[in-house]
């Protein structure tokens, strides 16, 4: 039987912080790979009708991940993931930013520092806590306005469909 999935997303505008809770009706070793393995990333990180192309990823600390948002008219918006620390099946944290195709960020848009944690339970759901960090209040809005919310569901919608087929 299909669990309604838990989607909570909080602003703290005062600390500069966005906090979003997701639950996947799928085991945690699963959902874990679903996070770190680029074939599969490519799979759902994108709203669509976007998709994603990675150029490149070393899933490691000091790893990267380099990747574009492609729209359907081949436009590209290219974002950088510095790893930081990776706990195995339990969380990774890093900082996301906007780049070039060279992966040179753009300091002109925001950079955001990411936790995400990973915690399975008997019934083979898995919760996922990201905690996203901002360097100002005016970076949170910055994302906020561009949609981050409403595609950052979507592109979790997506991987919900690639779980059901896979659990």
């Amino acid at each position: 039987m299909k669990k309604t999935a838990l989607f909570d997303f909080l602003v703290d505008k005062e600390n500069q912080k966005i906090t979003v809770k997701r639950s996947f009706d799928a085991p945690l070793g699963l959902v874990w790979t679903a996070w770190t393995d680029p074939e599969i990333l490519d799979l759902w990180w994108a709203p669509k009708p976007w998709r994603t192309e990675t150029k490149s990823i070393d899933f490691r600390e000091g790893g990267r991940w380099h990747y574009a948002m492609v729209s359907p008219q081949g436009e590209r918006h290219w974002c950088l993931f510095d790893f930081k620390k990776i706990v195995s099946q339990k969380s990774f944290s890093g900082q996301d930013a906007f780049c070039d195709e060279n992966a040179i960020a753009n300091d002109s848009k925001p950079i955001v520092s990411w936790l995400n944690q990973f915690s399975g339970t008997e019934n083979d759901t898995t919760l996922v806590e990201i905690e996203l960090e901002f360097n100002s209040l005016e970076d949170l809005e910055s994302l906020i306005q561009m949609g981050f919310k409403e595609g950052f569901a979507m592109g979790l919608e997506n991987l919900d469909e690639y779980l059901k087929t896979r659990s």
